[in-house]
């Protein structure tokens, strides 16, 4: 054979063989993660609901990727969305399916889209609309993600896992709703001349759950419960306390909510002292027989108070003072990790209290809501008649965080090791005597946040009522509850690390060129504003009549001043190149590596087998 015709072939058939791997390595169902947190792979509890399904489920992905003005990072972002989905695909070994689709304007496909309930959004240059949604079909139910934002990427595995799980319930999960709270509104009655709506919170839990009300003297909880909510429990009996421990330990999710300081039942307090000459019992809530034996340190004399997060009041006569019990908690309080607290930006907490939980071999404890280092705590009894800059000076800064609310999960022993109490009025839940279990529950030392008064603003407009939260405290209700009454399985589930890498040398560069050109800037500006400022002064000499005079000298000081002014700026702009001299070194050395690393390694491997062949020859 020719060596010319040989070399061909061999060229064709290296071109064959890489075409035959790719096509291959495209099949073969096995993938290797080497992201950073590796965010291509599916966690433990995402395997487990996907082990779960019993009927085929199909997910239809519609992605826009041919609009007009859509940015790279989108694109990106898109590819990464329909990579975890197919690895959901290869996981479930058959029971799901994908079906990618591409939206055009006014296509038979964006018809589809709107008619599931997804959300167009505007290309940020052109204005086009564009799809980037899920929905899942099991038999006759469908569920939607109704757009995927990159602002939320740690969290896509939550996002397809719980709406896998949804997809596969027929009837909502049952909610119990143990509270002395008026989340259901209150009828006229003589304590209460004024009778009140229903809360926003209790609405909203109504849309995902079959809310079941638990009458405060319950003699047994309900059947078929799948979640729990006990919200400023007082005046509990033991075998009603007893009642709680059993549900905790069957390992249903439970919301407790206490507080140290309840303003509803203070309001409720004034009243009553007024009518009847003595304060409400039911300010302040705990549970005092079965937090310490789960291990939680719970003060309910003791309010939380930091100067860092103090919220705006009205101090009366016109005056605004920073009330430091009242916290308004910002995204450096919340837990950017959990998906009940990601994505919220604002919280208002009203005279909280604090928990401090034991570590115990086996438990979870996950902090939602905390305090800054400089949070302190306050007797209750000092708030009484205390105005915002009394409290403020009596609050005592501490060193550390303070835990406001806590996601605990792990094994519990029973507060009743005894088995049950004397029923009394109330009876003891039928059944086996639990000692122990794996639990699952959220506790927070607020229940202010629940009632519309610290979580929302009612507006009429044209007869009509406008809601506009004030914060994030509506969504933190419904994220705990969604998060919590989910399937155990999403409870386990964390968020990934983002698939954008930040490239820290150059931020860490800009920092350091910052620190070191900021006294020089900050000198110049000081200098330009004094110029500036004299020559306003000497242009502003001018008599009646508007026409300016002035002498030789004068007008040879504003020349000497414009020119000086002039210099300067150079020598700012001159200051702002130089930050980003060190930057602009930087790439263009990377930029140089990347045009000549793979033309110089070849070379080298050319090399290397040219002197291989000769040796061998």
């Amino acid at each position: 054979m020719k060596p010319g015709l040989a070399k061909t072939l061999a060229v064709l058939l290296l071109a064959v063989a890489l075409l035959l791997i790719n096509f291959l390595a495209a099949r073969v169902p096995i993938r290797g993660d080497l992201t950073a947190g590796r965010i291509y792979t599916l966690s433990p509890g995402t395997r487990s609901v996907l082990a779960k399904i019993e009927e085929p489920i199909t997910l239809q992905f519609y992605a826009s990727r041919d609009t007009a003005g859509l940015p790279t990072q989108y694109k990106n972002f898109v590819a990464r969305v329909e990579e975890m989905l197919r690895a959901y695909v290869r996981a479930s070994r058959g029971k799901i399916s994908l079906e990618v689709i591409t939206p055009s304007p006014d296509s038979p496909e964006e018809e589809r889209a709107q008619t599931a309930g997804l959300q167009a959004q505007q290309a940020p240059m052109t204005g086009e609309p564009f799809f980037l949604g899920l929905v899942a079909i099991q038999a006759d139910q469908q569920r939607v993600i109704p757009l995927f934002s990159p602002r939320r990427e740690e969290f896509i595995e939550y996002d397809v896992s719980a709406l896998i799980h949804s997809v596969q319930q027929v009837a909502k999960p049952r909610l119990g709703i143990l509270t002395r709270l008026p989340l259901a509104g209150q009828p006229f009655s003589m304590m209460n001349p004024r009778p009140s709506r229903g809360q926003l919170i209790r609405d909203e839990w109504a849309r995902s759950f079959e809310i079941v009300t638990i009458e405060p003297g319950f003699t047994r909880l309900p059947e078929n419960l799948d979640a729990l909510a006990v919200l400023h429990p007082t005046g509990l009996t033991p075998a009603q306390e007893f009642a709680l421990d059993q549900f905790i330990l069957s390992g249903k999710p439970t919301l407790l909510a206490l507080d140290p300081s309840s303003t509803w039942f203070k309001r409720q307090g004034g009243q009553q002292a007024m009518m009847f000459g003595g304060p409400s019992p039911d300010v302040s809530s705990n549970l005092a027989r079965l937090l310490p034996a789960y291990g939680i340190r719970y003060d309910a004399q003791q309010v939380v108070g930091d100067l860092s997060l103090a919220t705006p009041v009205n101090a009366g006569g016109g005056q605004i003072a920073r009330m430091p019990v009242w916290l308004s908690l910002t995204e450096r309080n919340l837990n950017a990790g959990s998906p009940a607290t990601a994505q919220l930006g604002s919280i208002l907490l009203v005279e909280a209290g604090s928990f401090a939980i034991e570590a115990r071999e086996g438990r979870e404890i996950i902090p939602l809501l905390e305090t800054s280092e400089e949070a302190g705590t306050l007797p209750v009894f000092t708030l009484q008649f205390t105005q915002p800059d009394e409290v403020a000076r009596s609050l005592v800064p501490g060193t550390e965080r303070l835990t406001l609310a806590a996601l605990v999960r792990g094994p519990l022993q029973t507060a009743f090791p005894n088995g049950a109490p004397e029923a009394g009025d109330a009876e003891p839940q039928p059944g086996t005597l639990r000692t122990e279990g794996m639990a699952t529950f959220v506790v927070i030392a607020d229940t202010d946040w629940l009632l519309d008064d610290f979580s929302v603003q009612r507006i009429p407009v044209f007869g009509q009522e406008m809601i506009q939260p004030l914060n994030d405290n509506l969504f933190l209700g419904s994220n705990l509850m969604e998060f919590l009454a989910g399937s155990p399985d999403l409870i386990a589930l964390r968020g990934k690390r983002s698939a954008q890498r930040p490239f820290t040398v150059v931020a860490d560069m800009q920092a350091d060129a910052q620190r070191r050109y900021n006294a020089q800037l900050s000198a110049l500006e000081v200098r330009i504003s004094e110029v500036q400022s004299r020559l306003s002064e000497l242009q502003g000499r001018s008599p009646e009549g508007g026409r300016l005079v002035a002498s030789p000298e004068v007008m040879a000081e504003i020349e000497r001043f414009q020119a000086e002014e002039l210099q300067m700026r150079r020598e700012r702009r001159e200051i702002r190149r130089a930050l980003n001299e060190d930057i602009d070194r930087l790439e263009r050395r990377l930029l140089l590596i990347n045009l000549l690393a793979t033309p110089v390694l070849l070379g080298v491997f050319g090399l290397w087998f040219a002197r291989h062949r000769r040796v061998s020859a």
